[in-house]
C-alpha cells in the first residue's frame, strides 16, 4: 500500500471520473487533514498560530473536523464496498479510524502557556482546504488552458513550498515584526496615526492596499533588475504553469523580504486593526487569484486592477512580458510607471524562466539562489 500510496503522489496528468481514483484521492487528502486537525487540537501551543486563534471559533472547528471526518469516511467506505481502487480509499478509512481513535472532534483543549516558537499548522490546514475547494472550482467552471489537470507536472514542488511557507509563518511572522519594530519605531508620528485611524474603513482600506502595493510594486521591480535579488525571485517565476498553487513557490528569504517591506509603512501609518485584517484578506486572495488558470480579464477594469491574465503576462518567457506587470494589486500602477505589457495577443504562450535554469524540487529551489549556476 505504501508503495502504491509513494508512486501516486510523484505522478502527475488528468484523473479519470468514474472509477474511483478522484474520489480515492479526496478523501485521502480530506484525511489527512483530519489528522492534522486532531494533532493541532491535542497541541495548541506548538501547532497553532496565535493570531488566527483569535479569529476563529473552536467550536465551528470542531463541527468543521466532524463533517469532514464523516465525508472522507463516508466516501472511502463507498469505495471500498463497490470495489473502486479499494488500496487508496483504505489508505484514507485508516486514517480517518486513526485520527477518531486520537480524539477526532472531542479533543478537550485546556489552559497551556503560549509558546514563542510554533508551527502553523492550523493555517496550513484551514487554507488548503478553503483555497483548494475555492480556486479549484473556479478553474473548473471558468478554465483558460482546459487541458491542463489538477494535478499538473511539478505540482509536488509547489504543494511543498505551500507545506514550509504555511507552518513557518510564525517565524515569518516574529523575525518581520522584529525587525519593523526595531528598525522603523523612530518613524512613528502619533498624529499621522490618528489621522490615518480617523479615516472612514473603504477610505482606509484602499489606502492601505495603496502603500503596500506601491512596496510591492518597487520591491518586485528590484528582484527582476538586481541580480543578486533575481537568483531569489526566479524561483517564484521558474513555475511552467499557472494555476491556484503555483504562487506558493516562492523562496523563503524573498518572503522575509518583501512581506518586512510591506510591513514597514503599515506600522509606520498606524492603521486600525480591522483594517489591516480586510488587507489581509484582499492580499490572500488576489496572491492565489492572480495565479489561478481563470479566464477572467473584467473588461475595461483590467486596466485598474490586477487579474490572472495581468499577471499571467508577468511569468510569460515570450519578449514582450519579460520585466513587466510588477504590480500585485492596482494595475494602474504599471501603466503609470510605463512597465505595462503592451501586446496585441490576450494571453502569454509559455511560462517560466527565460533558458529554464532553476533546477525542479523544493530543496533544490531552496539552495538555487547560493549555488553559483547560471
Amino acid at each position: 500500500m505504501y508503495s502504491k500510496l509513494n508512486k501516486l503522489s510523484e505522478s502527475h496528468g488528468r484523473i479519470h471520473l468514474g472509477r474511483g481514483v478522484a474520489s480515492g484521492v479526496f478523501a485521502l487528502m480530506l484525511a489527512v487533514l483530519c489528522f492534522l486537525g486532531v494533532l493541532a487540537f491535542h497541541f495548541p501551543a506548538y501547532l497553532t498560530t496565535p493570531e488566527l486563534r483569535q479569529v476563529y471559533d473552536t467550536g465551528v472547528m470542531r463541527q468543521l473536523l466532524f463533517w469532514s471526518m464523516v465525508l472522507s469516511g463516508g466516501v472511502a467506505l463507498a469505495n471500498i464496498l463497490l470495489g473502486r481502487v479499494r488500496w487508496l480509499s483504505a489508505s484514507a478509512f485508516i486514517i480517518v479510524a486513526g485520527a477518531a481513535l486520537f480524539g477526532g472532534h472531542r479533543v478537550p483543549v485546556g489552559e497551556y502557556a503560549q509558546s514563542p516558537f510554533y508551527l502553523g499548522l492550523d493555517w496550513f490546514i484551514l487554507d488548503l482546504l478553503g483555497s483548494s475547494l475555492i480556486f479549484i472550482f473556479l478553474e473548473k467552471l471558468f478554465p483558460h488552458r482546459r487541458e491542463q489537470p489538477v494535478f499538473r507536472e511539478e505540482w509536488q514542488t509547489d504543494f511543498h513550498h505551500f507545506i514550509v511557507n504555511h507552518l513557518v509563518v510564525g517565524l515569518i511572522l516574529m523575525v518581520t515584526n522584529q525587525l519593523v519594530h526595531r528598525f522603523l519605531g523612530w518613524a512613528v508620528q502619533g498624529d499621522i496615526q490618528v489621522w490615518v485611524r480617523g479615516l472612514p474603513f473603504l477610505v482606509a482600506l484602499f489606502l492601505i492596499v495603496l502603500v503596500a502595493d506601491l512596496v510591492q510594486y518597487w520591491t518586485h521591480r528590484a528582484y527582476h533588475e538586481i541580480p543578486l535579488l533575481w537568483r531569489l525571485h526566479a524561483v517564484h517565476h521558474s513555475v511552467k504553469s499557472m494555476d491556484w498553487l503555483a504562487g506558493s513557490r516562492q523562496h523563503i528569504l524573498e518572503l522575509l523580504i518583501t512581506r518586512t517591506l510591506v510591513l514597514a509603512p503599515i506600522f509606520v501609518l498606524g492603521f486600525s486593526k480591522e483594517v489591516i485584517d480586510a488587507y489581509i484578506v484582499v492580499v490572500g486572495f488576489q496572491a492565489v487569484f492572480n495565479h489561478t488558470n481563470v479566464n477572467v480579464r473584467l473588461g475595461p477594469l483590467r486596466h485598474l486592477i490586477v487579474t490572472p491574465n495581468f499577471h499571467h503576462w508577468h511569468h510569460s518567457q515570450d519578449q514582450e512580458a519579460l520585466d513587466r506587470n510588477y504590480a500585485a494589486h492596482f494595475a494602474f500602477l504599471d501603466h503609470l510607471f510605463g512597465t505595462a505589457v503592451k501586446s496585441t495577443r490576450t494571453w502569454p504562450s509559455e511560462y517560466g524562466v527565460l533558458g529554464d535554469y532553476v533546477p525542479n524540487g523544493f530543496l533544490k529551489q531552496l539552495r538555487f539562489p547560493f549555488s553559483g549556476k547560471h
